[in-house]
């Protein structure tokens, strides 16, 4: 079911205006990170490491726990889709505390990884600042799946703006706190890379508490409001958000930990190399950023279209999304190929991590088109329900193909961390190729999904599919 351009049509003003803001967010969101890295930059090559290990090594950790969340964006889009307010509520109420039950045990696997990253092979410079950063950012885990809970809740109702705002604040606030803390000003200690640890813990407090504080406000307005919904934790709901959340926190870790088992290996070598890595690794991220938002732009949209029975409107609604989102990688990629000393060396001086840094910039020219479209097929795939197909294709192309392909490549052909490169390059061009093929596939089988006499909405899943 591929409709003409025509159709697609009216439906870019709807979705550009859900997708901004949400692109905006998810780039302030990856700009907390590249502030990060470009303040310690002008500590050393070894800081610049450490944050990256670091913080990679914590989003490979968590983010199966913000995974476990993403069913919200089914749930509570197609609720609302089908007018169903109360229900909203209650898959948030279910949420937080799932939130609230997820940061203990990733907390403590947190504190348990750090006392082995002196056995990970990390270069001796980098592994001390490693750890430092590490420990501190750690406390970070409950403001963060909190927010998560409070922005899926949000985004599924088609509320996008107060988490732009979010984003934008703790920026700002990011900005200022590492300033005085990395560097030690207004009698502040300079505390180096532990103070951008400390600063990214602040500005994720910050996050969680306005989106609460943005949810209270309006609920207050709001009949059926949330402050009228029964507070009871129903088992068969948790099951319901965990058999759609699982799956996707198994694909967001598959994707996300590639790239920090990546960073890992590239710890192995030079911390010229690991520089680098670090550098493109931030710069392609940070693209990635607007396709990710048109994705869960892309989710609401779809979900919102399966409440009210508009398999038309959800197919309209994930091709605009795939459409808007290539393009925008297409243009990403022109940038890499045109200008890429300038961009890493708006990171660094030091003349090797441009070198190196400029050459696996133009290996991520190659993947940026398949990577948006691997990244906003998963979130309209999440729109239907189907969680479970994104997660297979991340495991084979990623981990089956790609990773293995790059670690031959770097260590055993001698390539380096340019070798490291292409294993992604292959896994994201197999996983976008794929997930394309599968949501055509799955608009064909949607046509058929219909309801008994329009009583019921169901909740379209992998299994019905």
């Amino acid at each position: 079911m591929l409709p003409r351009f025509s159709d697609l049509r009216d439906e870019f003003k709807p979705m550009i205006t859900l997708a901004l803001p949400v692109v905006l967010a998810e780039l302030g969101w990856m700009t907390m990170g590249i502030v990060d890295t470009l303040m310690v930059g002008r500590l050393s090559p070894e800081a610049i490491g450490a944050v990256g290990i670091g913080s990679s090594v914590f989003m490979g950790v968590v983010i199966f726990a913000f995974g476990l969340l993403l069913g919200l964006d089914t749930l509570v889009a197609q609720a609302f889709g089908g007018n169903r307010l109360e229900e909203c509520h209650r898959w948030l109420i279910h949420g937080t505390v799932l939130a609230i039950l997820l940061s203990v045990p990733f907390t403590a696997i947190l504190w348990l990884i750090s006392g082995t990253l002196d056995r990970w092979g990390i270069h001796p410079a980098v592994l001390e600042l490693t750890r430092q950063y590490f420990d501190v950012v750690s406390w970070s885990v409950l403001p963060l799946l909190l927010y998560c809970a409070f922005r899926r809740y949000l985004q599924g109702m088609g509320i996008v703006r107060p988490v732009m705002v979010a984003l934008v604040m703790a920026n700002l606030a990011n900005v200022v706190f590492n300033w005085v803390l990395i560097f030690g000003k207004f009698g502040a200690p300079a505390m180096g890379v532990a103070g951008a640890a400390w600063a990214t813990v602040g500005s994720r407090v910050a996050m969680a508490g306005y989106l609460l504080a943005v949810i209270i406000h309006r609920e207050r307005r709001r009949r059926p409001g949330l402050f009228e919904t029964p507070l009871a934790i129903e088992l068969a709901w948790m099951r319901r958000l965990l058999a759609l959340g699982a799956p996707a926190a198994a694909q967001v870790t598959l994707e996300v930990g590639v790239f920090a088992a990546a960073t890992a290996l590239a710890g192995r070598l030079a911390p010229t190399a690991l520089a680098a890595h670090q550098i493109a690794v931030n710069i392609a991220a940070f693209t990635f950023m607007v396709p990710l938002g048109i994705s869960s732009a892309g989710a609401v949209r779809v979900g919102h279209a399966v409440g009210r029975l508009d398999p038309d409107g959800a197919a309209r609604s994930g091709w605009t999304a795939l459409t808007l989102g290539v393009g925008f990688m297409s243009c990403a990629a022109a940038v890499f190929l045109l200008v890429p000393r300038l961009l890493i060396g708006s990171f660094t001086s030091d003349s090797q991590v441009i070198a190196i840094g400029v050459s696996l910039l133009m290996i991520a020219a190659v993947f940026q088109m398949f990577d948006g479209l691997q990244g906003v097929a998963t979130g309209v795939l999440r729109g239907l329900g189907d969680t479970r197909t994104p997660m297979l294709w991340n495991l084979a192309g990623h981990w089956f193909i790609g990773l293995p392909l790059g670690y031959t490549l770097c260590f055993i052909a001698g390539v380096g961390v340019t070798g490291l490169w292409w294993g992604l390059s292959a896994g994201l061009i197999i996983c976008g190729v794929a997930l394309l093929a599968v949501w055509s596939k799955r608009l064909h089988e949607l046509e058929g999904l219909r309801t008994t006499g329009g009583k019921e909405i169901p909740c379209v899943d992998s299994s019905a599919l």
